[in-house]
């Protein structure tokens, strides 16, 4: 009965989360109650507590983590500035002849951000600044606003440069040549985070086409979700690059920086941040007043965002503590069936620990016990690497514990109802779940490229 006691943690803090208390303090209050429990019986070893001081200083000095309130001001300030609003609105005037057009050009410009960010804190609220109120204001459905923008914000798990793929590629390398040396392969051959970068490229710019084509047909059956199909009134070729060019020179120039090498992602960060500042005051849309209003958001937001962090770090010590990890392994390690069993095993492993722990620590926790398993069994390194991304993705957006749904929740108007984002995310659940019964069916998705660069 003690070894259900993370189940029953599990079970617990869906309930405190489901009665309506903010995430954070769920989770961290929820992990508390059951160590000071578990310690006065004696059944929990209070040294893991006694390591969230370091894990909490360990997010503070992690250099990548400062790129989200720089990304969140560059969101605020494009939103404040009405750029971000005119960038949707003429991107939905170029697809005013597609039905679902807003919808479509949320999701590219949700691509493009994602890929500037890798981060799904960061992408989510920015989108979420910058695309639900102008959803809203044009009739979207609120669940199918919150779920475009929650999906799209998940894309920087998978389009390149992600900071899940260049972790992941750091340790799928070693557990390749740990794999290869164990099978007697003393001139093992070596994968590169580049390798995965290019194996990412064909299933997300796939999964960016699903999700387009779901928005269409819901426009398509079901009008009333999406009504945008007529013109918003004549524009010019010239107004429309006026309006149009700017911002998307500023999420190019944030994400061709961090291709080219010129920036890391969070210098690039700082770029996204000057460059909006810049946009509006050339537009004349940046006072001192509107200035300290974009700020005060800024910190409130990036405030909500790390205090999901800090609940999430001392849920999962607590989780651990208890043998959470160990009990939901052994669990699934003792399926049968070989290299598909073993793989279908991780993946449902690695969904449920999305729930509960960061894509890092699962990158580094979990992926170095089982990627040497599954690559010595014949797994390809770059597939498995997409794999394991998607499916992080996934569990990203799957309630009630999705991260993604977390982040849009703190942002979003309190007239979205957070079972609206629930529902709304449902069918791009599912679009992810194809996605990886495609891979799983011909793993030349995200083999060929690669393969063909070399």
């Amino acid at each position: 009965m003690l070894e259900l006691i993370p189940l029953w943690m599990f079970l617990a803090v869906c309930l405190v989360i489901l009665l309506g208390y903010p995430v954070a303090f769920s989770l961290a209050g929820t992990a508390l109650v059951f160590a000071a429990i578990g310690t006065t019986v004696g059944i929990f070893d209070f040294a893991f507590l006694q390591a969230l001081p370091n894990r909490l200083y360990g997010t503070m000095a992690n250099h990548t983590l400062i790129a989200v309130p720089l990304f969140i001001f560059m969101g605020v300030m494009l939103e404040k500035s009405k750029l971000a609003e005119d960038l949707l609105d003429s991107m939905a005037r170029m697809f005013w002849k597609v039905r679902g057009g807003l919808g479509i050009s949320v999701v590219i410009v949700g691509m493009l951000l994602a890929a500037s960010t890798g981060i799904v804190g960061a992408t989510v609220v920015t989108m979420g600044l910058m695309s639900l109120p102008t959803m809203l204001k044009r009739g979207y459905s609120p669940a199918l606003a919150t779920g475009t923008i929650c999906a799209t914000g998940t894309l920087g798990q998978i389009i390149p440069p992600s900071i899940a793929l260049v972790l992941l590629g750091d340790i799928l390398s070693s557990a390749y040549a740990q794999a290869q040396l164990g099978m007697g392969i003393f001139t093992p051959k070596t994968v590169s985070v580049g390798d995965l970068f290019v194996g990412a490229l064909m299933p997300g710019l796939l999964l960016v086409g699903l999700y387009c084509l779901y928005i269409f047909g819901i426009a398509r059956f079901k009008p009333e979700y999406a009504p945008d199909t007529e013109q918003q009134g004549e524009v010019t070729i010239g107004q429309l690059l006026r309006s149009l060019v700017p911002p998307l020179l500023l999420i190019i120039a944030v994400l061709g920086s961090i291709l080219t090498g010129i920036a890391t992602p969070t210098e690039a960060a700082g770029v996204g941040a000057m460059g909006a500042t810049l946009l509006a005051m050339i537009r004349r849309q940046l006072s001192i007043v509107r200035f300290k209003d974009v700020m005060e958001t800024t910190v409130l937001v990036t405030s909500m965002v790390f205090m999901i962090l800090i609940g999430a770090a001392i849920f999962s010590l607590v989780f651990r503590g208890f043998g959470g990890e160990e009990l939901v392994t052994s669990f699934f390690t003792a399926m049968p069936g070989g290299l598909f069993g073993a793989t279908l095993t991780v993946m449902m492993l690695i969904f449920v620990l999305g729930f509960i722990l960061d894509f890092i620590e699962i990158t580094f926790v979990v992926v170095p016990i089982v990627g040497p398993v599954l690559l010595a069994m014949g797994a390809d390194p770059v597939w498995l690497g997409v794999m394991i991304a998607i499916n992080l993705q996934t569990s990203f957006l799957t309630p009630p514990f999705g991260f993604a749904l977390f982040y849009l929740r703190g942002v979003a108007p309190k007239e979205v109802l957070t079972s609206d984002i629930y529902r709304g995310v449902i069918p791009f659940i599912g679009i992810q779940l194809l996605l990886l019964a495609l891979l799983a069916m011909w793993p030349q998705l995200a083999t060929w490229l690669p393969a063909q660069l070399r």
